[in-house]
């Protein structure tokens, strides 16, 4: 965030940035969406709805679980929140008390760590990299458990690298988490943005690998929906009347007109502007690799889906702070770095977002390449 608050200063002064800091698609929303907010608005859909979500919308995520993906979830065990925060906040409300140590992989999303801390949790990082895939493995979870761990986050497509986790690094770390009783979410915010993985190896739904795991989810990035705030959970219903107590408390239903929005989301019109986005990212992602490596740039992995590539920056005798402040300064290009998402190997990566048009790409690929060449005449 520090460095898009320092683009945004750049561009007041009159000068361009070109943007592969935001972890946000850039369409709008699509207009078939839109419309059915002003219908639902129209229509005096303006009040509080049920904790959980209006049951429609529950209905139609759990349709979409059982034609896209051959899941059958009762519609029940689905809770639309505020967000996929508001759905981690909850769940963690729910399955923790202080003390508890919960695992995550480093890197990863960093708002995990602050959602576990809020309710007096330790989050444990679980140190991953180009040799892992990027996703923890059963022998890292078990070198990290202890006697006050009491469950796992995962990531399938994550933030930052874009990697998925394979079928059966999550058959086995689920084997081992419910054999000592305690929980595995997986943070699926994600799913459907994913460009020719191998469908035969990867987990493109969690719940296909045991229907009882907690999945979250959100209608922000593959829908397009970021500033709507909405999401949800799946969960087992052992905990369903919990998260329901829970979010009348914390913050009493999830916006109507979001939901009423979102249920155009799985019309046969929404679902097409979705993957004809997805398209488009694939081709951002293609272009960008392409870019990043010709700029001289190591990019370990080529993502399987997400927004974003991890690129290890180190042959530039710079550490990922110093590089990506150096490139908003000097040549009007926003990166992040890679201590925004953890501790380990952190200096050595910078995260860029594929959210730009494709002539940015090209354009901004080309000034990294500059820099990039720079920078090592100066070591």
């Amino acid at each position: 965030m520090e460095v898009l608050k320092r683009a945004r200063e750049i561009e007041r002064e009159g000068r361009r940035v070109i943007h592969f800091e935001v972890g946000e698609p850039d369409f709008p929303t699509a207009s078939v969406i839109v419309e059915a907010a002003k219908r639902a608005l129209d229509d005096g859909h303006t009040g509080y709805t049920e904790a959980l979500g209006i049951p429609e919308l529950r209905n139609a995520i759990a349709d979409d679980y059982r034609l896209r993906f051959g899941i059958n979830i009762e519609s029940r065990r689905i809770a639309v929140t505020s967000g996929a925060s508001g759905a981690l906040n909850l769940l963690f409300s729910v399955l923790l008390n202080p003390g508890d140590k919960v695992l995550m992989s480093d890197p990863g999303y960093p708002c995990n760590e602050a959602f576990v801390r809020v309710v007096g949790g330790e989050p444990i990082r679980m140190p991953v990299d180009e040799s892992t895939g990027y996703q923890p493995t059963v022998e890292i979870v078990k070198e990290r458990w202890t006697a006050d761990t009491v469950g796992v986050v995962l990531a399938t497509p994550s933030n930052p690298t874009g990697s998925m986790i394979q079928k059966e690094q999550l058959e086995s770390i689920n084997d081992f988490v419910a054999e000592r009783e305690a929980f595995v979410l997986v943070d699926e915010i994600y799913q459907g943005l994913v460009y020719e993985p191998d469908l035969d190896a990867v987990a493109t739904s969690s719940l296909a690998i045991d229907p009882e795991l907690i999945v979250v989810n959100s209608f922000s990035k593959y829908f397009g929906m970021t500033g709507w705030r909405l999401g949800w959970c799946v969960v087992p219903n052992s905990l369903i009347e919990a998260l329901e107590r829970a979010a009348q408390n914390l913050y009493i239903a999830p916006s109507i007109v979001a939901q009423y929005a979102a249920l155009a989301a799985y019309s046969p019109e929404g679902f097409g502007v979705s993957e004809e986005r997805r398209t488009r990212f694939q081709r951002r992602r293609d272009l960008m690799y392409r870019g990043l490596c010709d700029a001289g740039l190591e990019v370990p992995l080529k993502p399987e889906g997400a927004i974003y590539l991890y690129a290890n920056i180190s042959s530039c005798g710079l550490d990922s702070e110093t590089f990506s402040s150096r490139l908003i300064e000097e040549y009007q290009v926003a990166v992040t770095p890679g201590t925004d998402f953890g501790s380990h190997r952190a200096h050595e990566y910078v995260r860029f977002a594929y959210t730009a048009a494709e002539d940015d790409i090209r354009r901004g690929s080309e000034i990294i390449g500059r820099a990039v060449r720079r920078f090592r005449n100066e070591i």
